[in-house]
């Protein structure tokens, strides 16, 4: 079970770890005034800067004690977090499988995946939606609006 206190400060962590990277970066690209008028970071570091300062409002409302949200006990039940491993998991195995195996591949592994696995669809039905799945992505990205998606390292080492 997570508590609603420990989401509450891990949020405000990532959102705080997020809103100094896009600070950092808006460094990099300048950020006040030039010749040309304001820089191409300021208006990034500016929102960088509102992203730490509500985490950091999150993160002291968090950790202080009060009648707030962050006192209920429980915020994820057992129930629930397998729930929400079973949409977080398979799309980021997808994620994962995109370099390695193309957009194709990781796309129809993962539509048979949520289909057929749970069994939400049988096994025919879902390797129909899968295949149809790569062959719509295909059709749509490399045919019609000529973009190609990443083939993977599946298909470099395959030679195409």
């Amino acid at each position: 079970m997570i508590s609603r206190r420990a989401l509450e400060l891990a949020t405000a962590v990532l959102t705080g770890g997020f809103g100094m990277a896009v600070v950092v970066s808006s460094l990099d690209n300048g950020i006040g005034w030039s010749s040309a008028g304001v820089d191409a970071g300021t208006f990034p570091f500016l929102t960088g800067i509102i992203i730490v300062l509500g985490s950091l409002t999150n993160l002291v409302r968090g950790v202080l004690p009060a009648a707030t949200l962050a006192s209920v006990p429980i915020a994820i039940t057992p129930l629930e977090l397998r729930r929400l491993a079973g949409l977080f998991v398979p799309a980021a195995i997808f994620v994962a499988a995109i370099p390695l195996a193309g957009m194709y591949v990781a796309s129809s592994l993962y539509v048979f995946a949520v289909l057929a696995i749970p069994r939400h669809q049988s096994v025919p039905r879902a390797l129909g939606m899968a295949a149809a799945t790569a062959l719509a992505l295909y059709v749509v990205f490399e045919r019609m609006f000529q973009v190609s998606l990443p083939h993977g390292a599946l298909a470099a080492a395959l030679g195409f």
